[in-house]
C-alpha cells in the first residue's frame, strides 16, 4: 500500500479495490433520532480462490489499523452466513448491517436463498460474491458457468431477482459509484434488502488511484418521511367515520421504533390491534388493546375482529395470505386505510393510503383525531377466553411425561422474561408461537416468516446475539430444520456465543405432514422412516441421534425425556454461559392436547380429480372455503 500522492491537485491512495472496499465500508456510518452506528458492523466469509487474495487480504491488511479494522467471523455455510447477517440486522431494527463475502461459483450461488430472505423481509445485508475473470486471461476458468449465448454471464447472475440493488464491478474506478449506490439502498428504510456487489477476482487484486475524499467519514441518515397533508386528512375521516375499526401491526412498526406511537394511537382511540408474525410484540401480550396474531395462525379473538371490522388500518404490514387467510378474512365492504413507508405497500387492499414513516403517521394520526370519542372496548371476554385456551394447551398436569410440542412452549414461558428473544422461521412452531406465545418485550418475538426458511434459526441466532449481547438468545428448531442447517454450531462454538438451541425431535416433517394429510397427499414422504415392503416410508424411526450431532459440532447437551427433566434443562441452558442445545422428544398422540386448530383459512390447492378419497374429500372442502374469497376494491 503506497502512501498518498496527489494527483490532479486532488490527493489520492493507491490501493487495490478490494483495500479500498474495506477502507470505504469502515468509514459508514448511519443514524437516526441522534443514534449513530456503524453501517457495516463486520463480515462474514469463508475463503476460496474467488476472494482469498481480494476481500480475504483487505481484512488482514487492515486487521491492525483501529480506524479501518473490520471485524470478522468464520462461517461454515454461505446461506448460513447471511441468516446470521439477516439476524444481526433485525435486531439491530435495520439501523446496522453485516456484509458476507464468499468465492466464486458455489460460494456464490450459496447466497440465494439468504438474498431473498433478506430482501422479503426488507432487512438489509451487504453481499460480496467473487465472481469469475473480468479480463478473461482464460475461458473458462474453475467454476466458471458458460454460456453460449451471452459472454457476460456469471452465476452471479442468478442474484439479481433476489436482491434489492445489484452491480458488477468490472473495472476499479467502477467501485466508486456502486459502493455509494449499496450504501445508499441499505439505509433506505423503503428500498432496503440484500444488496449484492459481484467482484471478479482479478479486479479485486488491481491497484488504483483513490481519491482520499472517497474515504472520509460518512453519515447516512435513515429517514422518517412524515405523511401528505391531503392523505392525512382522508384518514382522519375514515377513523371518524368507522364504527368498528381494527389495527393490523406489522414489522414496519417494530423497524420504525414505532411501538409507543401506536400504543398512544390505540388508547387513544380505543381500537383492538391485531398482530402479524414480523408484528408480534410492539404491544405487550396483556395491553388492554393487543388482541394476538391475526389471520390463519391468529387468535380467534383476533380473527373474529377481523371478520367484523369495517376499517382496517394496516400498519408497516405487506398483508400476505397467512395475515389475509387468503382473501377470505375480511368483510367485503370493509375499507382499508394503510400507514406504510412504501407506497407500494400502502395501496394493498386498494386503500386509502398513508405513505410514511410508521411512527410519524401514528403520531400525526393521534394528534389529528382531536377530541374523535374512543371506541368500546368490546373484546375483554374474547381474549379471555383465549388465554385460558392458550392455558390449557401449556398444562402438562404429569411432570414424568413426555411433553408435547405445546407443552415445551408452556415450560418455556414459566422461564423467560423481557430479557429472552426466541427465534423461529418454519414448520408448525411459527403457528404455535403466534397463537400462544405471551411477548414480554418489544423484540423477544423474532420469527421469521416473510419466506418461512427452514434452517434460519440457528445462524440467525449467533447474529442477534452479537446484537445483543448478554441477553438469552433461543433457536426453537424441529429435527427437520436442524438437519437443513446445524453448521453454524461450529462457529458459535468458536465464537463463545452462548446461544441456546431447542430441538423438537419428531422423527419427520410433522408441519407438512399435517398438511399433506389436509389437501389429500395422505403424509406422503413427510416421515423420518425406513422403507418399508410396500415401497413407502413407514417402516420404524431412523435411528438419527441429533443430540449427539449436536455434541459432536461442540454443543454442551442436555437431554429431557419428561417434563420435570425439560423444566430443569431450559433452566440450565438458560443460565449457561457456553452454547447450549436442549434434545427433547416430543408427544404426537392426538389423544394430547395441543394447540388451537387455525382459526382461518390457508389457500393450499388440492388436486381437481383424484381416485382416492383422501384427495376427494379435501377438494371437496377446498371448495367450500375457497368460494368465501373476495377481492377488496
Amino acid at each position: 500500500m503506497l502512501p498518498p500522492r496527489p494527483r490532479g491537485g486532488i490527493p489520492v491512495t493507491v490501493l487495490t479495490v478490494a483495500q479500498a472496499l474495506v477502507r470505504f465500508l469502515a468509514a459508514q456510518y448511519t443514524e437516526r433520532d441522534g443514534e449513530r452506528r456503524r453501517l457495516i458492523a463486520a463480515t462474514w466469509g469463508i475463503f476460496g480462490h474467488g476472494n482469498v487474495a481480494g476481500i480475504g487480504q483487505a481484512l488482514v491488511e487492515y486487521a491492525d489499523d483501529p480506524a479501518c479494522r473490520m471485524p470478522f467471523h468464520q462461517g461454515r455455510n454461505e446461506q448460513a452466513m447471511v441468516h446470521a447477517a439477516v439476524g444481526y440486522a433485525r435486531q439491530s431494527n435495520r439501523l446496522s448491517a453485516h456484509a458476507v463475502t464468499t468465492s466464486i461459483g458455489p460460494g456464490a450461488t450459496n447466497l440465494v436463498t439468504g438474498a431473498a430472505l433478506a430482501t422479503v423481509n426488507r432487512l438489509p445485508v451487504l453481499l460480496l460474491p467473487g465472481d469469475t475473470f473480468a479480463t478473461r486471461p482464460a475461458d473458462p476458468v474453475l467454476q466458471q458457468l458458460e454460456v453460449p449465448h451471452a459472454g457476460d454471464v456469471s452465476v452471479n447472475d442468478c442474484l439479481r431477482p433476489v436482491s434489492a440493488y445489484f452491480d458488477r464491478v468490472t473495472r476499479p474506478e467502477a467501485l466508486i459509484p456502486a459502493a455509494l449506490a449499496a450504501a445508499r439502498v441499505l439505509t433506505d428504510p423503503v428500498a432496503t434488502g440484500a444488496v449484492t456487489l459481484a467482484l471478479p477476482q482479478d479486479v479485486q487484486a488491481q491497484a488504483y488511484d483513490w481519491p482520499e475524499e472517497f474515504f472520509a467519514e460518512r453519515t447516512w441518515t435513515v429517514r422518517r418521511p412524515r405523511p401528505d397533508t391531503a392523505e392525512l386528512e382522508a384518514a382522519v375521516r375514515a377513523v371518524r367515520a368507522a364504527e368498528r375499526p381494527l389495527v393490523i401491526a406489522g414489522g414496519g412498526v417494530r423497524y420504525s421504533g414505532a411501538e409507543s406511537a401506536l400504543r398512544a394511537f390505540a388508547e387513544r382511540a380505543r381500537i383492538p390491534v391485531a398482530v402479524t408474525q414480523a408484528g408480534k410484540g410492539v404491544l405487550p401480550y396483556d395491553h388492554v388493546c393487543e388482541v394476538g396474531g391475526i389471520g390463519h395462525t391468529g387468535t380467534g379473538t383476533a380473527d373474529a375482529l377481523a371478520r367484523t371490522a369495517d376499517l382496517v388500518i394496516g400498519v408497516g404490514t405487506r398483508y400476505t395470505d397467512f395475515t389475509t387467510a387468503s382473501g377470505t378474512l375480511f368483510r367485503a365492504d370493509a375499507r382499508f386505510l394503510n400507514l406504510n413507508i412504501t407506497g407500494f405497500d400502502a395501496h394493498k387492499q386498494s386503500a386509502l393510503p398513508l405513505v410514511g414513516d410508521a411512527r410519524e403517521s401514528l403520531a400525526a394520526l393521534t394528534e389529528a383525531l382531536g377530541d374523535h370519542p374512543p371506541g368500546e372496548v368490546r373484546w375483554e371476554s374474547a381474549k379471555r377466553d383465549w388465554q385460558q385456551r392458550t392455558d390449557a394447551a401449556y398444562a402438562t398436569p404429569d411432570e414424568d411425561a413426555r411433553p408435547t410440542q405445546t407443552q415445551v412452549l408452556g415450560v418455556l414461558d414459566t422461564l423467560v422474561t423481557g430479557d429472552d428473544i426466541l427465534i423461529n422461521a418454519a414448520g408448525s412452531l411459527p403457528g404455535d408461537l403466534h397463537k400462544l406465545w405471551r411477548v414480554r418485550s418489544t423484540d423477544q418475538y423474532h420469527v421469521e416468516y416473510g419466506y418461512s426458511c427452514m434452517g434460519y434459526e440457528i445462524p440467525a441466532a449467533i447474529g442477534v446475539s452479537l446484537a445483543a449481547p448478554g441477553r438469552p438468545v433461543w433457536a426453537l428448531v424441529g429435527d427437520g430444520t436442524y438437519l437443513m442447517n446445524p453448521t453454524e454450531i461450529v462457529t458459535a462454538v468458536q465464537e463463545g456465543v452462548p446461544i441456546k438451541v431447542v430441538i423438537l425431535q419428531n422423527h419427520g416433517y410433522a408441519s407438512i405432514g399435517g398438511l399433506s394429510e389436509a389437501v389429500g397427499a395422505e403424509r406422503f414422504g413427510t416421515a423420518y422412516r425406513y422403507r418399508a415392503p410396500d415401497g413407502r416410508f413407514t417402516g420404524a424411526p431412523l435411528p438419527v441421534d441429533l443430540a449427539a450431532n449436536a455434541a459432536s459440532l461442540g454443543m454442551r447437551v442436555l437431554r429431557a425425556h419428561t417434563v420435570r427433566d425439560l423444566r430443569q434443562a431450559l433452566a440450565d441452558a438458560r443460565a449457561a454461559t457456553v452454547p447450549t442445545c436442549v434434545y427433547v422428544e416430543t408427544e404426537t398422540a392426538d389423544t394430547v392436547s395441543g394447540p388451537p386448530p387455525a382459526q382461518a383459512w390457508w389457500d393450499v390447492p388440492v388436486a381437481e380429480t383424484s381416485t382416492r378419497s383422501s384427495a376427494v374429500k379435501a377438494r371437496e372442502e377446498y371448495a367450500r372455503h375457497v368460494t368465501a374469497r373476495r377481492r377488496h376494491l
